[in-house]
C-alpha cells in the first residue's frame, strides 16, 4: 500500500491550514455557519454531491440519505459538507434530460475543484445523474465513491406486479387499441410507482447503478438495495466512513477505471439485458477516463455475454426480485470466469475480493451461464450505408421475425409528424413497413430525446400487430422494447444518411450479420444531398447554444468537445 497522506497533504489544507489572511476569513466563516474549530482543519473534508429535489421523485430520498452518509463521514474522522447539484427528474425535463447530463457532469467537476474539498461521495440514480456525476468526477481526480439511490418497490394492479416504464408502454399500446378502459388505466397509474426510488426494471437508471458498481465505484452489492429498504440507509453510512479512508489512501478513479474495468462492465451490462442508453453513458465516462473505447467494443463483447438476469423489459422479474436473489454481487460471481477480477475497486480491495461468498439465491431470476435468457448479450450495433458510424439495437426485446427483415419506410421529417400520422385510421401502412424518425439526434432533437419507441400505428394496433421495425437517430428508455434500432450516426440534422431516407425507400436489416442497409442507388441518394439543406439551429442563445455548438454524436459519447480532451483543469489560486 502506498503511505498515507498526513493532514498538510490534504487538499482542503490550502483553504484551512495555514496561517494567512484568506485561511481566516475562511475558518472564521465556517464558524459563523456554527462549525467549531474541531470539526475542520486536520480532517478530511468530504463534498456530498447531492442531486435531491422536490421534483425527483427517483431522489426524493436523497435529503434524508446525505444525514446518513454524513454520520459515516464523522464516524470516520471526515467533515461532510452537502452541496446540491442539478437534479435531472427524467419525467419531466423536457426538451430531454439528456440535453443536461453534460451541464451536471460540469457542474460536479467544478463544485470539486472551486472548492476546499478532499473526496466527494455523490449521491445520484435517476438515468442521466449517475453518467453526469461519474464524468465530473474522472475529470476532476480526487477520490470518489457512487451512491446509487436504489429501485423503487414493485408496482401493482389487480395482482398484476407492475414494472415502471415497461408496464406503462405496455398497457398504453392496449388502451390505444381499445382493450383497457379509462378506469383500468387510471388504476395503473395509481399502482405503478409505490414509493421513492428509480424504475424497478433494468431500464437506464438500474443499469447505470449498475454499471457504476461493476466498475468499482460502489460498495459491493449497492446497486441492487431497494430505495425504501432498511440496508440502503446503512449502505449510506458506509460509503460516508470509507470515502475517509480513500482521501487519506489518495484512491482517486484512475486508479479504479482501468480498461478492464470498463470491459468488466460492458459484460455486466450484456449479462443483464441492460439499456441501449448504456453505450452512449460508458463510451464517454471512458473517455473522461483517458480510454479509447467505441461501439465495437460491445457488440464484440455482446456476442460473448449471453442474458442471464431474467428482469423486464428482456425478462420476467423486478428490481427487487434481483436484489433478493442476490443482486449484483451473485451475478458478477456467475461472470467470474469471463471478468478481470483483479480489478481494485472503492473498498481498496479487488473485485475478487469483493465478490467472495456471494450466491445466487433464486435461480430462476439469475441464470447459470450454461441456461441463459438469451444466447447473446443485450446490444447488437449495426452498421451499413444508413448508419456508416453504426446504430444500436437490443435484440432480446424484439420479435424474432424482425432480427431479419426487408421492408418499405415510411418516413417522419419529425416527432411532431410522427405523433399525427400514427393516430390516422386511413394511414397507409403495413405491418412490413419500417417506421423511420428523423431529427431527434443530439443536435435535432435537441439533446437526443427517447422518442425511439415509435407507437404501432393505430390502424395496426387494432389488427393484432404489437411489434415492428422503427429506426430512427434518437434514444429510447431503457424501460422499452421491441424492434427499435436507435443512436444512427450522424444523425440526419447534421446531413447523416437518414437524412436522405424517403417514404417507400426499401431498408434491409439483419441483426446476426449486423448488417443496415438503404436499398436507394448511390447516384439517387448523392442526388438527394445535393438538395438536402442543414435544418436551422434548435437553440439561438444560452446553454442550448453551447449544447448544438460542442456536442458530439452518439457513437462519441454525446460528450461536449472541449470536456472530452485537452490537459487537466489546474488547481484553483487560494488568494
Amino acid at each position: 500500500m502506498p503511505p498515507r497522506k498526513r493532514p498538510e497533504d490534504l487538499r482542503s489544507h490550502r483553504w484551512l491550514g495555514v496561517s494567512d489572511m484568506r485561511s481566516f476569513g475562511h475558518r472564521s466563516r465556517l464558524q459563523q455557519m456554527g462549525f467549531d474549530a474541531t470539526d475542520f482543519g486536520a480532517k478530511p473534508v468530504i463534498g456530498i454531491i447531492n442531486t435531491w429535489s422536490e421534483i425527483n421523485a427517483c431522489h426524493a430520498h436523497l435529503r434524508a440519505r446525505a444525514e446518513d452518509v454524513k454520520r459515516g463521514v464523522l464516524q470516520a474522522g471526515g467533515f461532510p459538507v452537502e452541496l446540491p447539484a442539478m437534479s435531472l427528474a427524467e419525467p419531466f425535463v423536457k426538451p430531454s434530460t439528456m440535453l443536461y447530463r453534460n451541464f451536471l457532469a460540469m457542474e460536479v467537476e467544478e463544485l470539486l475543484r472551486s472548492h476546499p474539498l478532499d473526496g466527494a461521495v455523490l449521491l445520484g440514480g435517476c438515468d442521466k445523474t449517475t453518467p453526469g456525476l461519474i464524468m465530473g468526477a474522472i475529470s476532476m481526480g480526487i477520490p470518489a465513491i457512487y451512491v446509487p439511490a436504489g429501485p423503487m418497490l414493485r408496482g401493482n394492479w389487480r395482482g398484476e406486479q407492475l414494472g415502471s416504464g415497461s408496464d406503462a408502454w405496455k398497457y398504453w399500446t392496449e388502451k390505444r387499441a381499445g382493450n383497457i378502459t379509462e378506469e383500468q388505466w387510471n388504476e395503473i397509474e395509481g399502482g405503478i410507482a409505490r414509493s421513492f426510488g428509480t424504475c424497478m426494471v433494468m431500464g437506464t437508471a438500474a443499469t447505470m447503478m449498475s454499471i457504476a458498481e461493476a466498475l468499482g465505484l460502489t460498495l459491493p452489492g449497492a446497486s441492487a438495495i431497494p430505495a425504501a429498504d432498511s440496508g440502503h440507509p446503512r449502505m449510506c453510512g458506509a460509503a460516508g466512513r470509507r470515502i475517509v479512508d480513500m482521501v487519506w489512501e489518495n484512491l482517486t478513479p484512475e486508479k479504479i477505471l482501468t480498461k478492464s474495468a470498463f470491459d468488466n462492465a460492458i459484460k455486466v451490462h450484456m449479462a443483464l439485458g441492460g439499456s441501449t442508453n448504456a453505450i452512449i453513458h460508458v463510451v464517454a465516462m471512458a473517455r473522461r477516463a483517458g480510454l479509447k473505447l467505441d461501439m465495437q467494443r460491445f457488440d464484440e463483447i455482446s456476442r460473448e455475454i449471453p442474458v442471464i438476469a431474467n428482469i423486464r423489459p428482456s425478462g420476467k422479474y423486478l428490481m427487487e426480485d434481483f436484489f433478493y436473489a442476490g443482486g449484483l454481487r451473485a451475478l458478477m460471481r456467475e461472470l467470474a470466469g469471463k471478468l478481470d477480477l483483479s480489478c481494485l475497486t472503492v473498498t481498496g480491495k479487488t473485485l475478487r475480493e469483493n465478490l467472495d461468498g456471494a450466491e445466487v439465491f433464486q435461480r430462476e431470476v439469475i441464470h447459470p451461464l450454461s441456461d441463459p435468457i438469451y444466447a447473446e448479450g443485450a446490444t447488437a450495433v449495426l452498421t451499413g450505408n444508413l448508419a456508416p458510424r453504426g446504430c444500436v439495437m437490443k435484440p432480446a426485446a424484439a420479435e424474432k421475425r424482425l432480427l431479419q427483415h426487408r421492408g418499405p419506410a415510411l418516413a417522419f421529417e419529425d416527432y411532431n409528424q410522427m405523433a399525427r400520422e400514427v393516430e390516422r385510421d386511413d394511414l397507409e401502412v403495413t405491418a412490413d413497413h419500417i417506421l423511420v424518425l428523423k431529427n431527434a439526434g443530439p443536435k435535432g432533437g435537441p439533446g437526443m430525446p427517447e422518442w425511439g419507441m415509435l407507437p404501432i400505428p393505430k390502424r395496426l394496433l387494432k389488427a393484432g400487430v404489437r411489434d415492428m421495425l422503427r429506426i430512427s437517430d434518437a434514444r429510447m428508455s431503457g424501460t422499452s422494447y421491441g424492434a427499435c434500432i436507435l443512436h444512427v450516426a450522424p444523425e440526419s440534422f447534421v446531413g447523416g444518411p437518414l437524412a436522405l431516407v424517403q417514404t417507400g425507400d426499401e431498408i434491409e436489416v439483419d441483426v446476426a450479420v449486423r448488417r443496415i442497409h438503404l436499398h436507394v442507388p448511390d447516384a439517387e441518394l448523392a442526388r438527394r444531398r445535393a438538395a438536402w439543406k442543414q435544418p436551422p439551429p434548435r437553440y439561438t442563445r444560452g446553454y442550448g447554444a453551447m449544447f448544438s455548438e460542442h456536442i458530439g454524436q452518439a457513437d462519441e459519447g454525446c460528450d461536449f468537445d472541449f470536456l472530452a480532451a485537452g490537459a487537466p483543469t489546474p488547481e484553483p489560486e487560494i488568494h
